[in-house]
């Protein structure tokens, strides 16, 4: 079949919806591919690359839009949609919701409309996962709008001239667009902060070296579809709070608070903005839906009274076309992957597929949208309730606590034992015995209390460790004595396995950070 690349109609719009890398993964697939003329001339791919990639240049739009697969990156226009033809796919942003105007268009119009705004958030459905690729842009170019018109350093520095702290930054909302501008800004040194109505995002956000700040005495609802729920009026009074006490701290502020299909919250009132510092900066991310801050001008960046600037860009993929249009393009090439099972170029529409109709918005003259529920697994699943209901709702037994003999056994035993050891065994030997005994604590302490993530380092010691007791055992393994010999055989044994598995796994773990 026929894939088309269109040139985007809205001047503003710099990305494509395929690059040269991504046409050659599509003709791999067995489709011919067709891309009009400059289409990604604003994300500096030259038509000389396309055509070098096996894509033939066409330089007349009704030749595109009239191809059995169309890719773009916006919403046609009413005349490109005139001039597709019954049973045509589309593939682009469509924004359903926002939109139904468009999608009845096309349906009367008789295409197979797939929107990638509506990619399910499933596993499989990851690597088609458009809206993340392009929040993780977002992100990253918040802050970098940031720091264009912060008039300090992000890092914090110590010179001959003086000390500069560091630039604080809040980030609200630790979605994929939160996360990425987390990072980017404590790569630059800032110290972060962040939130999130989603309590299960506080790892997340401190594995990423940021703090997590939440409002004390407020039950968060953990989130089963990976996307933010509305707060009770409780729980969103005491955001509220929350969100006065940062934003008059904060150097930057960059919010990410959006919901698909529907307006951007309120998060960020004008009193907020009136008491933050002068030379603050807010990049509101949620500027296309509205904006979370009450005096966002989408479209727009200005600069208050009060010398905060506030930045309401609404095309921030598009602000580095290059790298949007790569990864939209490997969106794309994972989506047509899936359609076409065969790489026959013969494309498959499987609405059996959850993800297929899911996407589906319009098909054989049909609306397909709103499509039905999808259970996502975002948070962790609860456990099994195998028990009836009534028996669940009935109060636990309290646990009883232990005999009080066992625990004076517990403490008795030993000491007796010791003091049995201390009549009976020279005293060379019962030096050793409380070595060992230290010994044991302070491994308890040292291995067993370590957080889990820090194993792996510590394995680099054990195994100094174990080569210690390899040579110890070795010195002994000539003695006389039966016991000794034995006891010495087992330890060069035991202490060989374990460096032989230290190295094995510690080996495996450097091979994840290496590239090729």
């Amino acid at each position: 079949m026929q894939i088309a690349i269109g040139r985007e109609a809205a001047p503003e719009e710099r990305r494509v919806a395929a690059t040269p890398a991504t046409v050659t993964k599509l003709r791999a697939l067995g489709h011919e591919v067709l891309v009009e003329a400059g289409a990604g001339e604003r994300a500096s791919q030259p038509d000389a690359a396309y055509a070098e990639a096996g894509a033939r240049i066409s330089p007349d739009p009704a030749e595109i839009w009239g191809s059995d697969i169309v890719l773009a990156v916006d919403k046609p226009t009413p005349e490109q949609v005139a001039m597709m033809r019954a049973g045509a796919v589309l593939v682009t942003f469509l924004q359903p919701a926002q939109y139904p105007q468009l999608v009845e268009a096309l349906r009367a119009q008789g295409v197979t409309a797939l929107a990638m705004d509506m990619v399910p958030r499933i596993s499989r459905a990851q690597s088609l996962d458009a809206l993340s690729s392009m929040a993780n842009i977002s992100g990253y170019r918040a802050v970098i709008e940031a720091a264009s018109r912060f008039g300090r350093f992000f890092t914090g520095q110590v010179t001959a001239a003086g000390k500069v702290p560091p630039a604080n930054v809040f980030v609200i909302g630790t979605g994929v667009a939160g996360l990425a501008a987390i990072g980017a800004a404590n790569g630059l040194g800032a110290q972060v902060r962040a939130t999130d109505v989603r309590p299960e995002t506080a790892e997340q956000v401190r594995s990423m070296g940021a703090e997590f700040i939440a409002p004390r005495d407020v039950q968060q609802e953990v989130s089963s579809d990976g996307y933010a729920k509305e707060t009770s009026a409780d729980a969103a009074a005491a955001f509220a709070e929350l969100y006065a006490a940062q934003t008059a701290q904060a150097d930057i502020v960059i919010t990410t608070a959006a919901i698909p299909g529907r307006p951007s919250p309120r998060l960020i009132t004008a009193e907020m903005v009136a008491a933050m510092k002068p030379g603050s900066v807010i990049v509101d991310l949620a500027a296309l839906g509205g904006g979370n801050c009450e005096l966002t001008r989408p479209g727009e960046t200005f600069t208050t009274d009060n010398a905060v600037t506030i930045v309401g860009w609404t095309d921030m993929p598009s602000r580095l076309p290059g790298q949007s249009s790569q990864l939209y393009g490997t969106n794309l090439v994972n989506l047509l992957t899936l359609m076409t099972p065969a790489k026959d170029g013969e494309l498959v529409i499987d609405l059996d597929d959850v993800i297929i109709r899911t996407m589906c918005v319009a098909h054989d003259g049909t609306t397909m949208y709103p499509p039905p529920p999808v259970q996502v697994a975002a948070a962790p699943a609860p456990a099994a309730q195998e028990a009836p209901a009534a028996a669940a709702a009935e109060p636990a037994a309290p646990k009883q606590p232990k005999p009080w003999w066992i625990t004076y056994l517990a403490v008795v035993i030993p000491l007796l034992a010791f003091i049995v050891m201390s009549l009976t065994t020279p005293g060379s030997f019962l030096v050793h015995a409380w070595v060992f005994a230290l010994a044991v604590i302070v491994g308890y302490y040292v291995v067993w209390r370590v957080n889990h993530a820090l194993h792996t380092p510590l394995m680099s010691v054990t195994n100094a460790v174990s080569g210690i007791i390899v040579v110890g055992a070795i010195l002994q393994i000539t003695s006389e004595n039966p016991l000794v010999k034995a006891l010495a055989f087992c330890a060069v044994l035991i202490g060989t396995i374990n460096i032989v598995g230290g190295f094995a796994v510690t080996q495996r773990m450097l091979t994840m950070f290496r590239r090729g």
